[in-house]
């Protein structure tokens, strides 16, 4: 009898095991298609949540700035008017004093490109070799020769006419979502921690969102003075070395870093082809762009980690592959909207799980 009741409860225990094991795997499960079905609806929704997601994360760096007008008595949908308004006066001088100095050396891309060839002469016959060994693989696989690609000029046109609809309407909508969040922020806030819920929980919620809006718009402010002394370092050490157009490389680099990783490294490319054409020497070719990695190593390892290293911890691995993942889902907007994204994610982790964790832990003990 003893020994049948032994059996009895140790099948029951084996079931329970596999009947918690089966529910694990049906929790995981649905988390993967959750994620799943939350990347693909962020991937066929892009042209409507990008500028929504970067109207608010611009509208988060100037709230304070908002809240400054305020402060004379002024509501809150005029200094949301006074908010929209500088920045579209910010951004139309920051695209003047880009489009002259861009648009010709867009011009010179053809010149780029020919010295480019003419300093690769030289691997020539390295490049001739490959090309007859391709050749040779090609023949003993059986595959032909690629056909040459003609690029129709007009399917280009269409594109674009295609195209220029579009990109005005985001630029319309992130406008009137910039202008909303900004006007409707506090109303926002009141009607959320209004809600049925307990006093812990809404003092967690009104953390969150003070946590949200320091962070951010202390970030980018933040990283915004920061890429304003790096572009005007690299304009003076441009100007010093003679390099033609230092203001526009100078500014070029300041916007590009705002995506971390990534932008550095498309200026030091950038940067490359302006010394091909600037410059008769190998030396002087690879000078500009070396000088620029050299600024920027020193604002990325040490000026950056001095200014907001002690406010906003992150973990540089986390950092990049959540840039990765945003640049693959959105573009260059992704890439600038990562890490505010990141320091979103963070400060409702922290004041909704990680600290009422810590808390009924140090009750317990």
């Amino acid at each position: 009898m003893q020994n049948l009741e032994q059996v009895t409860i140790g099948t029951s225990s084996a079931a329970s095991k596999h009947r918690s094991r089966i529910e694990a795997a049906a929790r995981v499960s649905i988390i993967f298609l959750a994620l799943v079905a939350l990347v693909a609806t962020l991937h066929f929704s892009k042209t409507i949540l990008a500028p929504i997601m970067l109207a608010v994360v611009i509208g988060i760096m100037f709230g304070p700035i908002a809240d400054r007008i305020e402060r004379f008595h002024i509501p809150a949908s005029r200094s949301a008017a006074i908010v929209v308004l500088l920045f579209i006066i910010l951004i139309s001088i920051a695209i003047a004093v880009f489009a002259a100095p861009l648009s010709t050396w867009i011009d010179q891309l053809p010149r780029i490109w020919a010295r480019l060839r003419f300093e690769l002469a030289s691997w020539q016959d390295n490049l001739d070799t490959i090309s007859e060994l391709q050749a040779q693989l090609r023949s003993v696989t059986g595959q032909k020769s690629e056909d040459t690609v003609v690029v129709d000029d007009s399917s280009a046109v269409q594109d674009a006419a295609i195209l220029a609809p579009t990109i005005a309407g985001q630029i319309v909508l992130f406008l009137a979502s910039f202008y909303f969040f900004v006007a409707a922020r506090h109303t926002l806030r009141r009607t959320i921690l209004s809600l049925p819920m307990s006093r812990r929980t809404r003092w967690h919620m009104a953390r969150v969102f003070r946590e949200i809006e320091n962070n951010v718009s202390d970030y980018l402010l933040a990283i915004t003075i920061i890429n304003i002394g790096m572009g005007l370092s690299v304009t003076l050490a441009l100007w010093a070395l003679g390099v033609p157009s230092p203001l526009l490389w100078g500014m070029l680099a300041a916007v590009l870093n705002y995506v971390i990783f990534i932008g550095p490294a498309v200026t030091f490319v950038v940067l490359l082809g302006v010394g091909l054409i600037s410059s008769a020497s190998l030396w002087g070719m690879v000078t500009p762009a070396f000088v620029f990695l050299a600024i920027n190593l020193l604002e990325a390892q040490i000026i950056t980690p001095l200014v907001i290293g002690r406010r906003v911890t992150l973990n540089p691995f986390i950092v990049f592959l959540a840039i990765v993942f945003w640049i693959w889902l959105w573009g260059p907007l992704g890439g600038f909207i990562a890490v505010p994204s990141l320091l979103i994610i963070f400060a409702i982790y922290n004041q909704m799980f990680a600290e009422p964790a810590a808390l009924s832990t140090k009750n317990t003990s």
